[in-house]
């Protein structure tokens, strides 16, 4: 009763009001709009200039100010009670009243009944306060609405216009983007992001790098050694050399951990960046790009061919829509988007045609994509094709370390029990009556001790440590040199590119169109020509109606924002300021029935349009000259007279559209047909109809310049120095094509061979001669999608290492069968994009050019630094070998040669793999798919270096102690010492392969310099200061002088050797000679 009672006083207080306001308007005339008495939405007024400034909304009239009505009387001015004014100022007051007692009712007893799919959002202050969504029923029906496509719950909501008043947008407008508000969304329904994965920490990759069988094996040995220590020599003594031991393999694998650490914290915050999409959206009736983590509930995005779908909405309002949901059901087949059947959009899919506006139900993790990606554990650690030849590598020679160090220990036990190996004091270190099983173990374990060692420095485990160093070094780089990269194994295939497939406009081209030549018919028209009122009218509606642009004027004196393509904003900005077009007047004098949008195979567009005054029906076509003018069969010329193309009229047209095609211009057509309705579009089989694009009538022709980028022909030309051929594929006609490619320096004048072709004649070649003329050909001209893949499939047949620029939908399959793709980042749809390996951010074919250097300066540096290394195993294996049979004993004890490894791996791996490209890199002819990595010139140095090591080396151990008058522990020292120094000096010599200075661009490489002063600053400790710990003795300044002047000897051996000429494959030509 209580309830009733509360209803009926409700209702009654409504009801008042809302008949007194009837009243009113009847008495007064006004033009008054009324709101649902239920919900209590009272009286809305709409004098023009009282307008809501952004989405032109009528002002609601409790938010209007008495103010505001006072300044349509104006100060001082007296009006009789007849005046319009008058009357609308005493309809004002007395609609206020109203509204401000039913007002105080509804807050009272205000009961309201919500369907259980209902939202209810409070709005508090007007557009300008934010929204306060803190009344929301049942969130998760919003979310689900889009997951389980519940078409029923959206009808009972009202459908999508009625989700939009809901969720408190516009659908031409979107939401108001003041901050306040978009917080208030967040807060509500949650941002656009998703949990990611807790990334590995620190301690992860230590205890990865000591998780390395070998490593682990000398732990155990250094804990014996350790318990032996003390038993033997007491706990003052005898901790040092198994604590030595574990204190060097912590410090090996804590180096090792820091810069794996470092590179996973790289490659994760490139990962984001890859992620991070942008969106075209609707605020402020403003349309603007913004990141896709940055949008809300109730946004309205723009989707246009190629878009990813950035979160889970509605359709609004579009065309032809047809969506990819693979990534999310494996169903490879489109799927149809429209209002009544099917209007869910889910985050994720990808828009394969058409083009719409849609409005944000959901975001994040209320998504599925978001659930998805939520619960996907990204690994940045996946080998790349060289990390996995390394990784043989690293395998061969870990087996030959493994025979050396074997036979080492043979060696070494049975010296040992036979009485060769001496102690310190001269006695043989076994004697079957004097020594006890605990001696024997000690000395078993330290025999076991270093042929372990010597396995653990032979094992070049630096090398793929050494490609991710210069994969996240360069990524870095390029990613400053506008180059993002997707997947690491495009960084060292861009260094073997032997021909890349450019596309034009963007890429050679500045991408900045402007309309420079108009011809209606047969006349060309400056900009200041009259022409007929119909004409203009029509070519109005074919510039601004049959576009994916937008305009966007603020007010009346402001300029115009122009948004879209780049010819699309080049035509709208040519119609408004020479046609003079107006699109909001245009917009609200036609309407729009059916749209055929652009793509890349028809290469046109069209329109259907109502003109609201007269009923006419319209069909614009838009697209290549030479593809609408064959359909044409009338022109209609600047007087309005609409003629007859004839031959000669064809031939003149045809050579107008050749001249401004040879003048580098692309040429775009206007052509419309009037229907009867839409009754008139083809219809094939129960598809959706097709818009009439016979017997057309040519309306105008326009030439867009587009003027090539000044640094384009000097890329071209660093190219054909690197042996690098350049193929422009483009859809612009042969002319235009052919006369950029002059311009760019694709074709040169000595090119006599070289071949221009169209796309429909490269697909009629028989296969045999599409294989003989491919490496010819320069140019292909209106191309679609399908040849640039063909011609990719025919480049790969031949053997070469094929780059590939796209930026459209149907780019991907070419971006795919490429050994790069690299997609446009500015005109590139996120299609394109999702299928390349690296994104050029700048669309710039010079940083096409720096990234095929970067490619090639990564293969250069693992070339270094696996010279460098073999150049020290080799030199320990020999001397370690050696010594061990001759004498019983290794000369770098455990803790050294873990010391020369960490040079070794880590520190050459930082100081090598980080140098910058040079010039000479682009001097070279590319390498080859399956060239050797360690070449001819690479035996050639680390050869001559080796030998150079070993023999100095064994000179100091067997005859160190007689020439130099040392003591045992100096001349181990010494040999030490001496070893690590070469290993310094070396890596110079490592620096440039070929070249005899080693010396040049060494001060731009700040990292080299400083890991070569930490090294030998590091050597001096461990010998002056660090005794124990690297069993040594002190040196004096002389003996300091032998060690480094031995060392400096590196460099004039290193500079002499480059004399000698070395053959392209000289284990070859010595098996010819051993044979012969």
């Amino acid at each position: 009763m209580q309830r009733m009672a509360q209803d009926s006083r409700r209702q009654s207080a409504g009801y008042c009001g809302l008949q007194m306001a009837k009243k009113i308007k009847k008495i007064l005339g006004l033009d008054i709009t009324l709101g649902n008495s239920s919900s209590f939405d009272l009286v809305e007024y709409r004098p023009a200039p009282l307008f809501d400034s952004v989405a032109e909304q009528p002002v609601p009239i409790d938010r209007m100010d008495i103010n505001a009505v006072d300044f349509l009387i104006g100060p001082g001015q007296r009006l009789g009670v007849s005046s319009p004014l008058r009357r609308w100022r005493i309809a004002y007051r007395t609609i206020y009243s109203c509204r401000a007692m039913c007002s105080l009712v509804a807050k009272k007893f205000a009961v309201i009944h919500r369907s259980s799919s209902y939202v209810a959002i409070d709005v508090e202050g007007g557009d300008s306060a934010p929204l306060a969504f803190s009344k929301i029923t049942d969130d998760g029906n919003l979310r689900e609405l889009v997951k389980e496509r519940r078409l029923e719950d959206l009808r009972r909501l009202g459908g999508s216009a009625g989700l939009v008043r809901i969720l408190g947008s516009n659908a031409e407008a979107g939401i108001h983007g003041g901050a306040a508000n978009l917080s208030s969304r967040r807060a509500a329904f949650g941002s656009n992001t998703y949990p990611r994965p807790k990334p590995k920490g620190f301690f992860h990759f230590v205890l990865e790098a000591i998780n390395d069988l070998f490593i682990i094996i000398l732990m155990v040995c250094a804990a014996v050694s350790l318990a032996f220590g003390i038993k033997e020599h007491g706990i003052k003594e005898g901790w040092y050399d198994g604590a030595s031991i574990f204190l060097a393999v912590f410090l090996v694998s804590a180096v090792s951990a820091v810069s794996n650490f470092r590179q996973m914290k790289r490659f994760d915050k490139l990962s984001a960046e890859c992620d991070n999409i942008t969106a075209s959206i609707v605020r402020d009736g403003r349309r603007q790009s913004v990141s896709i983590f940055d949008i809300v509930v109730g946004d309205v995005v723009l989707l246009n061919i190629g878009d990813q779908v950035p979160a889970d909405g509605v359709f609004l309002q579009g065309y032809s829509v047809q969506v990819d949901e693979s990534s999310m059901t494996g169903e490879s087949h489109p799927v149809d988007i429209d209002a009544v059947k099917n209007p869910f959009l889910t985050s994720g899919v990808k828009v394969i045609d058409g083009y719409a506006s849609m409005l944000v139900t959901a975001v994040g993790t209320d998504t599925m994509w978001g659930e998805m990606m939520g619960s996907i554990t990204r690994e940045t650690t996946e080998p790349t094709p060289l990390q996995e030849r390394l990784q043989r590598l690293t395998s061969s020679i870990g087996k030959i370390g493994i025979a050396v160090a074997t036979l080492v220990f043979a060696v070494l036990v049975v010296r040992y029990f036979t009485g060769s190996t001496e102690g310190n004091d001269g006695r043989p270190k076994f004697d079957k009556h004097n020594t006890n099983a605990s001696d024997i173990i000690s000395g078993l374990v330290n025999i076991f001790q270093d042929a372990v060692t010597i396995i653990v420095v032979a094992i070049p485990e630096g090398l793929p440590l050494a490609v991710t160093l210069t994969l996240a070094f360069s990524m870095k780089r390029m990613m400053k040199d506008n180059a993002m990269v997707r997947r690491l194994s495009a960084c060292e295939t861009m260094g073997s590119v032997t021909t890349i497939c450019t596309d034009k406009t963007g890429t050679l081209t500045l991408n900045q169109m402007k309309v420079t030549q108009f011809w209606i018919g047969k006349d060309q028209c400056p900009p200041a020509t009259s022409i007929a009122p119909g004409i203009l009218a029509l070519l109005h509606q074919a510039v601004g109606l049959n576009t994916t642009g937008s305009v966007y004027r603020p007010n009346v004196a402001a300029e115009a924002e122009i948004t879209g393509s780049p010819t699309e904003k080049a035509l709208l900005s040519w119609s408004i300021s020479d046609l003079g077009m107006c699109v909001d007047e245009m917009k609200k004098k036609c309407a729009v029935i059916r749209v055929e949008a652009f793509n890349s195979e028809k290469k046109r567009s069209g329109i259907m349009v109502e003109e609201k005054a007269s009923g006419a029906t319209i069909t614009h076509w838009k697209g290549a000259a030479e593809m609408l003018l064959v359909r044409c069969s009338h022109y209609a010329d600047g007087n309005g007279s609409v003629k007859l193309i004839d031959s000669e009229t064809k031939s003149k047209l045809e050579a107008i559209v050749h001249d401004m095609a040879a003048s580098s211009l692309r040429c775009i057509a206007f052509a419309y047909k009037n229907t009867a309705g839409a009754e008139d579009s083809e219809v094939n089989h129960g598809e959706e109809p097709r818009l009439d694009d016979t017997e057309l009538t040519l309306l105008g022709l326009v030439g867009l310049k587009d003027p090539c980028r000044p640094e384009v022909a000097r890329a071209i030309d660093a190219c054909r120095s690197a042996g690098v051929g350049v193929k422009m594929i483009t859809g612009d006609n042969v002319f235009t094509a052919r006369a950029i490619a002059v311009e760019c320096g694709i074709i040169k004048p000595e090119d006599l061979d070289a071949l221009v072709v169209e796309g429909q004649e490269f697909r009629n070649y028989s296969p045999e001669e599409r294989m003989k003329k491919v490496d010819r050909i320069r140019v292909m001209a209106r191309s679609s999608p399908f040849d640039k893949l063909l011609m990719v499939q025919c480049l790969k047949q031949k053997g070469q290492v094929v780059a590939v620029t796209g930026d459209g939908t149907n780019d991907a399959p070419a971006l795919k069968e490429a050994d790069v793709g690299l997609a446009m980042g500015i005109q590139g749809t996120e299609v394109a994009k999702e299928s390349s390996d690296i994104v050029i951010m700048d669309d710039n074919f010079d940083t096409v050019v720096t990234v095929m250097r970067w490619g090639r300066c990564v293969y250069n540096n693992i070339q270094k630094f696996l010279q460098f290394q073999l150049t020290v195993n080799v030199a320990a294996l020999v001397i370690n070998f050696v010594s061990a049979v001759a004498t019983g004993a290794v000369p770098l004890t455990t803790v050294q040669l873990l010391w020369v490894n960490l040079i070794m791996d880590t520190m050459g791996a930082l100081a090598l793999a980080t140098d910058t490209p040079t010039k000479e890199l682009m001097e070279k002819p590319p390498v080859g798919r399956t060239a050797p990595l360690i070449t001819g010139v690479m035996w050639r140095n680390l050869t001559a270096q080796a030998l150079f090591q070993v023999t100095v080396l064994l000179l100091f151990r067997f005859r160190g102690e007689s020439l130099l008058g040392l003591t045992e522990a100096e001349n181990n020292t010494m040999i030490f010492n001496t070893f690590v120094l070469c290993q310094v000096f070396n890596e110079f010599n490592a620096r440039k392969l070929e070249k005899k200075n080693v010396f040049q661009g060494m001060h731009r490489n700040k990292l080299f310099l400083g890991i070569v002063a930490a090294t030998v600053v590091l050597q001096v400790l461990m010998v002056e200061f660090l005794r124990k710990f690297a069993d040594t003795v002190r040196l004096g300044w002389g003996q300091w002088g032998i060690c480094v002047g031995i060392a400096v000897v590196s460099w004039p051996i290193g500079w002499l050797v480059k004399f000698l000429p070395v053959a392209e494959n000289p284990w070859r030509q010595l098996w010819t000679f051993v044979k012969g």
